[in-house]
């Protein structure tokens, strides 16, 4: 019998797991994620109604390499996955996921201790390009003693996903360097247009009934008269005097040119963030009609698939509570690409042609 080219399946834990978008990328790429960790319990629905994986409500800085091991099955591949929010480096809080965590900076150093201790054949880890100026960040790259490691400054727009965000990636494998790198683009740039056009139009306030999650924040009447005086892309110095609030007026007001303004179509949107449903929080305001994005639209932006449910049947939709989930969360296609990188790596550490797990479910490279 011919010896099997398959690699071994990747089992993957995912700490920090938010709603899922780390862990729905690389079930995509073919990694097998076997559980999501988060001290957030409103992640629980999301992260287990749309991927096959167990959610365990518990604070990172209380996990133990014992708690980790049962989930790396003898025979498969571990990787140990995460993004440790880190609080000091955001604009807009992170209100309940962090009412538990004590100092910031104990959650990047929990993730390393947890790499020290249970020593996983791979590591990725997602952040923050600030972290990278950090001490914290040298005292993680400490932990990584024996490993291959690689990171750097990605911009997502280059990698398929439609928005202008930079994260901090780092891939560490004990298998060595080979193929062991964050590609810098991956095709063309993907457009507001391309991901959002096709959702049915709404109007401020307005909930579609076949989707609650497309749903548009309410707007004042100045605020109305506001977007409506908004071009794409512009800013907010396109109004009539009338319209600017007291902010605007004062010199220190001058430097947020990006608040209350409109997408445009053909390029990618702004940096999702926990406040994109609202009009006055950033460029949010609908390149067309005259509202903010709606929830479901930002989590499109974020490449969480159209159908990916965030909210039981019957169950409120909270601008607030889903907004976090949605800006915080890793965008699914980066961490698409994440996995097809760690999947690739592995087959060229070993000179295999395999496809990981074998249930990919598109091809990247």
């Amino acid at each position: 019998m011919e010896e099997s080219s398959a690699l071994p399946r990747i089992s993957a834990v995912d700490l920090f797991c938010g709603a899922g978008g780390l862990t729905h990328g690389l079930v995509r790429s073919g990694i097998t994620v076997r559980a999501g960790i988060d001290v957030d319990p409103a992640c629980r629905y999301p992260y287990e109604a749309n991927n096959s994986a167990e959610f365990i409500e518990k604070d990172v800085n209380e996990l133990s390499a014992a708690d980790l091991r049962p989930h790396f099955p003898d025979g498969d591949i571990s990787l140990l996955a995460g993004c440790a929010p880190c609080q000091p480096f955001s604009t807009y809080s992170r209100a309940g996921r962090s009412k538990k965590r004590g100092l910031d900076w104990q959650l990047v150093n929990s993730f390393g201790g947890l790499i020290r201790d249970l020593q996983p054949t791979l590591v990725t880890m997602e952040n923050v390009p600030q972290l990278a100026d950090h001490p914290v960040f040298q005292e993680f790259l400490s932990t990584l003693a024996g490993y291959a490691v690689t990171w750097s400054i990605v911009e997502c727009s280059k990698l398929g996903i439609p928005q202008t965000r930079r994260r901090l990636v780092l891939l560490a494998s004990k298998l060595g360097h080979e193929g062991l790198a964050m590609p810098e683009a991956l095709g063309s740039r993907r457009t507001v247009r391309q991901t959002i056009a096709k959702l049915p139009p709404l109007e401020a306030g307005q909930q579609y009934a076949a989707d609650p999650l497309h749903i548009a924040s309410s707007l004042s009447e100045t605020n109305l008269r506001r977007i409506r005086a908004s071009k794409p892309g512009g800013t907010w110095r396109d109004w009539d005097p009338e319209l600017l609030a007291e902010c605007h007026r004062k010199a220190t007001g001058t430097t947020y040119p990006s608040v209350y303004g409109r997408m445009e179509w053909d390029a990618p949107a702004p940096t999702m963030t926990t406040q994109c449903f609202g009009y006055g929080n950033g460029r949010f305001g609908h390149p067309e009609q005259d509202r903010a994005i709606s929830l479901r639209e930002a989590a499109m932006i974020q490449t969480f698939p159209r159908r990916y449910k965030f909210v039981k049947n019957g169950d409120p939709v909270r601008f607030n509570t889903l907004g976090r989930l949605i800006g915080n969360a890793v965008p699914v296609r980066l961490g698409e690409v994440i996995g097809k990188t760690l999947i690739a790596h592995v087959s060229a550490s070993r000179g295999a042609t395999g496809a990981g797990s074998g249930n990919a479910q598109n091809t990247l490279f």
